[in-house]
Parts: structure tokens; sequence; C-alpha cells
């Protein structure tokens, strides 16, 4: 068995460690008037919104809180709000949400939340207290490690074969793309994002009359800053700045820009000037991201931790291990997603998350046990089930849980060609690739309509050679590798079986040639994989009563 994705799946980024649009949408918006607000959705534990809904707020150093109701859609929404800290929490007829922490950093700040009802003690065991009391949210689980300098790398962990590392690998830079559940943009954003375009060129001249005044420059840059223009951004939130140094709203937005231009020592110096003033979580987690970009991981990892102290979110929980598990902390980032999957039962990219941490220290059935539990919580979300299925073809022996899991993913995405190629390799594996004519013939099935679907899907050609080869039908299986390699020139094991299958016909020049390619294109790849593991610096860990050790 083999590491093995259709072309359509390796949708990898190298390390780019965060999505600018993302964070530019969530934490940077154009509002007018600028009154910061809080708002969202409340739904029960089957994701329906609950209407009539009590959500409470706190702010921090604030005696009393307010409250009000869910609309009939469940919505919420708290304006006028000032720049700090506050707590929301919901409730109805005996269930309860979890506290959540939200930070406004300035009156611009809009900020969107999502609680679920959930039955009182659930909420009691996350260590949250009620939100009559006022107190303030515990940062759960103190981690009992610090990362105390970082390495170069070494052997990655040293878990299981160079195919589970190369798996394992993978993963982790999938698991930094992991959206929260219901992220995406919705219409209503793209509206929003088009009418703000649609205003640029009266913030253009609005700026032509008036271009030595704070608020022309700060709108068109907070514009441009919207629309993931960074370069257009920063001349106008720098000379907006240079107005008005204190206004912390604008700094903001310049850091934001400065970071999604590339500018990681500009973005570094305003949003440490930001946090000596007041720190926050937001600065923090924003710091951490800025940090890894510069190529410091070690001020990285120590910003997300304090982002989490700060405020213990799933976001926050999500950077903190990811960042962990990037820099090889493999049993660390474990940790962390595992306290974060307590915290948030919920979150399906935190289960997610701990399983591909756990299958990089060779847990590999819990591993499976944590994506099953992942696909369960949000069965319309192909990740957990991508994931199982990479698992599945990398690990020693057959997974519990997965056969059935991507069967499900088939039932409900037949058309998704990796849902058919996964299963056929799940079933085949799990029959020990014993030549049962009948379960070959389901597995043929499947990946013939990988294929079908996708002809660019090289590793599910490479299989239906492969099953021609065990029939010893050696010419069809030819055809099978020859079009794997059309749809993947560099795919080096179609080459060596192309070059078995010729050579077992008896056309050796044909089998030399093939040989040849694949010893070159494993040299070269070999080549790149080693670059690539001594460009990510490992973390040293220091556990208590442990030397420090590279993890």
């Amino acid at each position: 068995m083999r590491i093995g994705f259709c072309l359509v799946a390796v949708a990898l980024s190298g390390l780019a460690r965060f999505s600018n649009a993302s964070v530019v949408a969530q934490e940077s918006r154009v509002a007018h008037p600028q009154i910061a607000s809080i708002e969202g959705i409340v739904r029960d534990a089957a994701g329906k919104p609950v209407a009539e809904a009590s959500v409470h707020l706190e702010q921090k150093g604030v005696a009393n809180g307010i409250e009000t109701k869910t609309n009939s859609a469940g919505e919420f929404t708290y304006s006028a709000l000032g720049v700090g800290s506050f707590r929301v929490v919901a409730e109805k007829a005996g269930l309860r949400s979890r506290p959540t922490a939200v930070v406004t950093t300035s009156l611009a700040d809009h900020r969107y939340i999502e609680l679920t009802l959930e039955p009182a003690g659930a909420s009691e065991n996350s260590g949250s207290t009620s939100a009559s009391t006022g107190s303030a949210m515990q940062f759960a689980d103190a981690p009992n490690f610090t990362v105390a300098a970082v390495t170069d790398w070494t052997a990655a962990g040293g878990h299981g074969s160079d195919s589970s590392l190369r798996t394992s690998e993978a993963l982790t830079r999938e698991t930094l793309t992991l959206k929260p559940q219901g992220g995406g943009a919705s219409s209503a954003d793209s509206a929003k994002s088009s009418a703000v375009l649609a205003s640029e060129a009266a913030l253009r001249t609005a700026l032509a009359g008036a271009p030595d005044k704070f608020e022309p420059n700060h709108e068109l840059g907070e514009l441009y800053l919207q629309a993931g223009r960074y370069p257009d951004s920063v001349p106008l939130l720098r000379t907006a700045y240079q107005i008005d140094p204190k206004n912390e709203a604008n700094e903001y937005d310049l850091v934001l820009a400065l970071k999604g231009s590339g500018d990681y020592a500009g973005a570094r110096e305003h949003v440490d000037k930001l946090i000596a003033h007041k720190e926050t979580a937001d600065l923090d987690r924003l710091s951490g991201e800025i940090a890894e970009k510069a190529g410091d991981p070690l001020t990285a990892v120590r910003r997300f931790e304090q982002a989490v102290r700060e405020d213990p979110s799933e976001q926050n929980y999500f950077e903190w291990g990811s960042e962990l598990l990037v820099h090889r902390a493999v049993l660390q980032a474990k940790d962390v997603f595992a306290t974060g999957a307590k915290l948030y039962p919920k979150s399906d990219r935190m289960l997610t998350a701990l399983g591909a941490a756990l299958f990089a220290g060779a847990f590999y059935d819990e591993a499976a046990q944590r994506l099953c539990d992942a696909s369960d919580l949000n069965p319309a979300n192909p990740e957990p089930y991508l994931f199982m299925g990479k698992i599945e073809i990398a690990a020693p022996n057959p997974l519990a849980c997965v056969e059935q899991k991507l069967a499900r993913f088939v039932e409900l995405q037949p058309e998704n060609p990796l849902a058919n190629y996964y299963y056929a390799m799940a079933l085949w594996k799990q029959q020990n690739l014993s030549i049962d004519a009948k379960q070959l013939q389901k597995v043929e099935a499947m990946l013939t309509k990988a294929v079908t679907i996708d002809p660019e899907c090289s590793e599910a050609y490479l299989e239906l050679g492969e099953l021609n080869v065990s029939r010893h039908d050696y010419h069809d299986a030819i055809g099978f590798y020859t079009k794997a390699i059309q749809a993947d020139p560099q795919l080096s094991e179609a080459h060596y079986r192309l070059g078995m299958a010729y050579d077992r016909i008896g056309d050796r020049a044909n089998a030399a040639k093939e040989f040849q390619l694949h010893d070159e294109i494993r040299k070269q790849q070999a080549a790149e994989v080693e670059r690539e593991r001594r460009s990510v610096k490992q973390f040293l860990v220091v556990v208590p009563s442990n030397p420090a050790s590279a993890q």
C-alpha cells in the first residue's frame, strides 16, 4: 500500500501559515458608523437555531451585565459597545452554552460568534463558571512543558516508516488550512464586499480633497485592506498613522496590511507597540502569526500560548496546537488539541487536528477514532474523511471504524472521486489484499468511477493497474499505468510498476527506460523532501524532570 492522492486533493500551499484573507475578513471590517458590536446565533446540539434564548453579556471591569433574547432565526446583536473584553453565554430551558470570550480592540470592531446550547453539566465540566458570577474564564489544563529553543530537523519525530512520515507531513500542512465550522464567506459577506468596493471612487475623491486628513486616508486604506489590496492599503494607513499615531484601530489595520504585503518587520514593530499599550488575545495571536511568517517560531509559539491564557477560545487553542505540530512538537500538539477538544467538543476541526497529531505520534488507532468522531460531528464536511483515507493507506494495519465512515462518505458524496478512491483502498486493505473476486469487483468499480469523475486521479489508475497485475493481465495493467503517468508524470511508482509490467511481457527496453525514470524522479523527490524538512525548525521541548529534547 502507498501514500496516494488524486491531483485534485493535493491543494497544499507549502508551509504558508495562515490565510490572510480570512484574517482580514474576520478582524478588519469597514463599518459606518464606527460602533463596536457583537452579534451571533444560538443553536441547539443538532445545529438548529434557537429562538427566545437568553443571551447574557458581561464586560470585564463592569459590575452589571446585560441580557437580550434571540429572534425567530436564533440571532442576537449587542451594539454600541466600547473597547474591552466581554464574555457571552446563552441559555434556555435548562440548557446552557459554554462561555465565549470576545475582545474588541477598536470602535470599528464587529465580532460574530456562534453559541451551542448543551446540558448544564457539560458547561460546568469545562471549568467555566456561571455568567452571573462575573468570574473570568480560566486557562484549562496548564501545560507541563516548555518550548525552550529551536533546532535543525533531525528525524522529524522518528515514528514509523518514511511512508508514514510523508503522510504525517502532508496532514500537518493540511491541518493549517482547516476552517472552523461555518467559517466560509457567506453571500451576505460577498454583497458587503461589493458595496465596499463600489465606494472606492467616492473615497478617492474625498482623499484628493483632503490628503492631509486622517479620515480619508484611513477609510480608503481600510477599504483596500478589506479587498486584500495590501500594497495599496499600506501607504494610506501609514499616512493615517503619522497623522494620528494614537488611533489604535488604524494601527491594527496597518499591522494587517503590512503582514499581508509581506513586510513582517514593519508589522512586528507596530503589533509590539499595540501589545505594550494593552495586551489582548487577538494581538497575541496576530503577533504569533507574524512571528511565524518572519521565521521566528519560538516567539510565535509563546505568543499563541499567551493568547490561550488571555482567551481560551477554540481558535486560540487550534492556532497554538498547529504551531506545535508544524515544528514537530508532536506530543505537545496532541495534548493541546486534546484539551481543546474537551473544551469544544463540537469542533470537528479540533478533532481532525487531534487525529493528525496522533498519527504523527504513531498512535494510529487513536488517530482513526478521533477522525471518525470528527466525521460524526459534521458528516457533510469532507476533511475528516480525507484525513482518515490517507492514514488508512499509510498505517501498517487496517484501522477500526474507517471503512464504515468512508462508506458513508461515498453515500453522501457519490460523485466525489476521492470518496470512491479512499473507500476502495480501505476495502482492499481490510481484506488484507486477498484475491477475492467479488470484493475486487467492488474495489475495481469504485476505482473506475473515481477516474471517470476525475481523469487526473493518477493514484486510482495506479491501483487499477495493480488489480490487473493480480490477475496476470499485464497488457491492461500497462494501459492503466500509462494513464497514471499521463495524469502525473512525477508519480515515480507508476514508472516502476510500468517497468515491472513491461518486464513480465518481455519488453526489456521499455522496462529499463521506466526503471531509469523511476530512479531519477525518486532521487529528485527525495532531495526536495530533504530540503523541505530542513527548512522547518524543530522545537526543543523541556518537560518536568526530563532534559531538553527535540520532539
